[in-house]
Formats: C-alpha cells, sequence, structure tokens
C-alpha cells in the first residue's frame, strides 16, 4: 500500500525510467523506425508501445498474472513466442536492402498511410509478446505493493508518462542519425548492427 505519495512517485518514476530506457527489443525498433521513417511517422510505433505496455501493465494489476503464472506452461509458451518473434524481426532487419531503409527527400503527401498504422499495432502487440515487459509490470507492482484499483490507475499513469518520452528517446536518435545514415553502406551496417541485436537479445533472455 501507498503510504509516502511524494516518495513513492518519486520512486515509481525512478524505477519506470531505468526499465523504459534502457536498451530492449522497443527501444531498439523506436530507433530503427527513426532512422526508416522519420520522427513523426516513428511516433506511431512510439504510441503503440506504451499503450500497449500501460494497458499490459492494467491487465497483471487486475489478476492477468494469477491466470499466466511466470512458472507455468503457458508463460513459457508465450516467452518463447514472443522470443521468436523479436529474433524474426531483427533477421528481417538485418537481411533488408540497404535501399530500403536510405532516407530520400521526396513528397510524402501522396503515400499511403498504411505504414504508420502498421506501426502502432506493430509496436502495441510486441509489447504483450515481450517476456521483459511482463517481468517489469510483474516485478513493479509486487515490489511497489499495489493493492487497490486506484493505486494501480496511480502506478500505470506515472509510468505511462515515463514509459512514453523514453521510448520516444530512442526514436528521435534514430531520426538525428539519418543524416549520417544516407549511403547505402552505412545503411547496410545499420541495418546488420540493429537485426543482429535484436537476435542476440532475444537470445540472451531464453
Amino acid at each position: 500500500m501507498f503510504t509516502d505519495i511524494t516518495t513513492t512517485i518519486i520512486a515509481i518514476g525512478l524505477y519506470a525510467l531505468s526499465m523504459s530506457i534502457s536498451p530492449g527489443p522497443v527501444n531498439m525498433l523506436a530507433l530503427s523506425c527513426g532512422v526508416r521513417l522519420g520522427l513523426r511517422k516513428a511516433m506511431g510505433f512510439v504510441s503503440g508501445a506504451t499503450i500497449g505496455f500501460s494497458l499490459l501493465l492494467l491487465a497483471i494489476g487486475l489478476g492477468l498474472s494469477n491466470l499466466v503464472d511466470p512458472s507455468s506452461v503457458l508463460f513459457k509458451l508465450l516467452k518463447f513466442s514472443g522470443l521468436g518473434f523479436i529474433a524474426w524481426i531483427g533477421f528481417r532487419i538485418a537481411t533488408s536492402a540497404p535501399e530500403n531503409g536510405v532516407i530520400q527527400h521526396r513528397d510524402t503527401q501522396n503515400e499511403p498511410t498504411g505504414g504508420s498504422t502498421g506501426a502502432f499495432w506493430h509496436g502495441f502487440l510486441l509489447q504483450w509478446l515481450n517476456p521483459k515487459a511482463w517481468l517489469a509490470c510483474i516485478a513493479g507492482i509486487a515490489a511497489f505493493g499495489v493493492s487497490s484499483l486506484h493505486e494501480l490507475w496511480v502506478f500505470s499513469g506515472i509510468y505511462f508518462c515515463i514509459c512514453y518520452p523514453s521510448i520516444a528517446a530512442w526514436a528521435l536518435l534514430g531520426n538525428r542519425l539519418q543524416q549520417w545514415l544516407r549511403s547505402s553502406r552505412n545503411m547496410r551496417r545499420f541495418n546488420l548492427v540493429m537485426g543482429l541485436s535484436l537476435i542476440l537479445v532475444a537470445t540472451s533472455m531464453i
């Protein structure tokens, strides 16, 4: 139960910041989206990832963790499915053609908007398949003794406010790297490093 509200808010904020801004599959993909799509379109992914995590946090706080215990077969199935999904994304990025990622100046007014929508659901789904997100939710709720619906809303609200700019910072970093990645050679290197990093992250979490 929350006692000293000010101290608790600061503690939750620091916990959320450490979990949200540290390198991981979601932040690596936010960085990649910032490079390939630019900051404005990458915010679709950022929004999806933040909203997806916040809803996952609420669901676990409302009792989903009782149905999906970390030691259960269901959680293990979810874990390996999620890690496989992350590794598959890493493979797709690592093997993608550099010309597909090189940022070019062009008129985008007539481009279809499906990519932006897909980026939102990509980020949303990734959080629900990300074992790190599940463990962060379960550990946070347990550590701060969230025991009521009011406390859960406060915890989730603080986490949302920290999570959104944390993921957005990685997309912004990717946007800043666009100038360096205009050449096919540099883009090929970036895709390879990002893809292999995602595969490495997925492998290390097994």
